[in-house]
């Protein structure tokens, strides 16, 4: 669906740790240096293949996100939507109004959701308790990689065990994540055996108020 041509959306957008944009029909692909730049591409207009994307939901955003570099962007140009529902849109043109590095939050938010998942089981797993001070601890440059990894997979064998509750399954799971690097693992798992909607709500609040977006 082509939502519009000249009325500027406002939306988030993930890119690579490099600066770079996933999949990006621009070359020059965006750099650091990319705040303020508005990009544009010729031709059709069609999400996945062509286009300018980016997710008017944060959460959204961060199941696309292949990066920590988050950008508040302006979609416009024969914008179509994606997805039922929707989770993206994609354009002719991207402005980056601003951009921040929130790979620390992105590890904090991790778990968080998290422990929101370990509070639905009773007697959760202390393997995946301890992965999530492991990844605290590490993010305060208290263990070393090696000592992170050691508790990782601990929890993932936590979460591979068998003869467990669904709901116990999403917790270990997302303690596991939350050991990782991938903080949307973790908030799927955790929302995954609670009521979806409001569990999501729930963190998209959260991330905003970590990012210091909390109106938006």
């Amino acid at each position: 669906m082509t939502l519009t041509r000249e009325k500027r959306i406002l939306a988030w957008h993930f890119l690579k740790d490099n600066g770079t944009a996933h999949g990006c029909d621009i070359k020059p692909p965006p750099q650091f240096d990319c705040v303020g730049k508005i990009y544009s591409v010729e031709g059709n207009i069609v999400p996945c293949e062509h286009g300018l994307h980016a997710s008017v939901d944060i959460m959204d955003a961060l199941s696309y996100a292949q990066g920590s570099l988050l950008c508040r962007v302006e979609i416009w140009g024969d914008v179509v939507e994606h997805g039922d529902p929707v989770d993206k849109i994609c354009g002719r043109y991207r402005k980056i109004l601003w951009k921040k590095d929130v790979t620390k939050i992105l590890h904090e938010f991790a778990c968080r959701c998290a422990e929101d998942a370990l509070k639905l089981v009773d007697n959760s797993d202390p393997r995946s308790v301890a992965a999530i001070t492991a990844k605290r601890n590490w993010l305060k440059g208290q263990i070393t990689d090696e000592e992170l990894a050691a508790a990782r997979d601990a929890a993932r064998a936590a979460a591979g065990a068998a003869a467990r509750a669904a709901a116990r399954a999403a917790a270990r799971d997302a303690a596991w994540a939350a050991a990782r690097d991938a903080a949307r693992d973790a908030a799927w798992a955790a929302a995954r055996d609670a009521a979806r909607d409001a569990a999501r709500a729930k963190q998209r609040k959260r991330l905003l108020r970590m990012i210091g977006r909390v109106s938006e």
